[in-house]
């Protein structure tokens, strides 16, 4: 059986995320910006060693606790290929604002389509440019489950104000990429910023105001 906990981290609403299997006895952790100690005790209660710090995207309040993270347990640090170079880029003032240490750079890059296994269990690898230039979602078909990052939130999207983020690339995205999985797809984001920790891929279709046409074109 799958060990997959949503835990909310830090002072930023992040969501990191566990994934294990206990069988082979590994785990991944998804954007581990904060509670590392309390993300390995949980991999520890359920057996499991964590070998992998996947992040969704560069932001630092999604890596900021890749080098403790990386320090305590050795796992290697894994990103897409386009974002890799903004991992040891984040400028000091950043790092201040957060009070975050900077990431080690990748030892694994991913590219769009690829099969990232933990164990026996395997995710897709959808790369969704548009809130930066190599985010990512993971996409687990056997148990319809996919982890947004920064995409897709719960009622809403990720921002477009950066100065690589582009609102036209996110939207296409989120259209070609993820409004395709089934409609039960349970989505999984970056941030506690919803109604729900958690949405369905057919209720955001309907109801997320960014995506069914609701909001006034000059706000997007």
């Amino acid at each position: 059986m799958i060990v997959f906990r949503q835990m909310e981290v830090g002072d930023y609403a992040v969501f990191a995320y566990l994934i294990g299997d206990p069988e082979a006895g590994e785990a991944a952790v998804v954007d581990p910006a904060d509670g590392v100690d309390q993300l390995i005790a949980v991999a520890e209660k359920n057996r499991l060693k964590i070998r992998y710090i996947l992040n969704t995207h560069g932001h630092v309040d999604h890596v900021m606790g890749n080098a403790e993270m990386k320090q305590k347990t050795g796992a290697k640090i894994i990103i897409h290929e386009d974002e890799a170079p903004y991992l040891t880029k984040i400028g000091d003032f950043w790092l201040e604002m957060f009070q975050a240490r900077k990431s080690p750079p990748a030892d694994e890059l991913l590219a769009d389509g690829d099969i990232f296994r933990v164990g026996r269990y395997e995710w897709k690898v959808i790369h969704t440019p548009g809130h930066t230039p190599g985010g990512i979602c993971l996409y687990n078909l056997d148990h319809g489950v996919c982890l947004t990052g920064d995409t897709l939130f719960v009622g809403s999207v990720g921002r477009t104000d950066g100065p690589k983020a582009s609102w036209p690339q996110l939207f296409d995205s989120i259209e070609r990429k993820l409004l395709v999985l089934p409609d039960k797809t349970e989505i999984f984001p970056g941030h506690n910023y919803g109604m729900s920790p958690t949405s369905t891929i057919g209720h955001e279709r309907v109801f997320n105001p960014f995506l069914n046409g609701s909001l006034p074109a000059d706000i997007l």
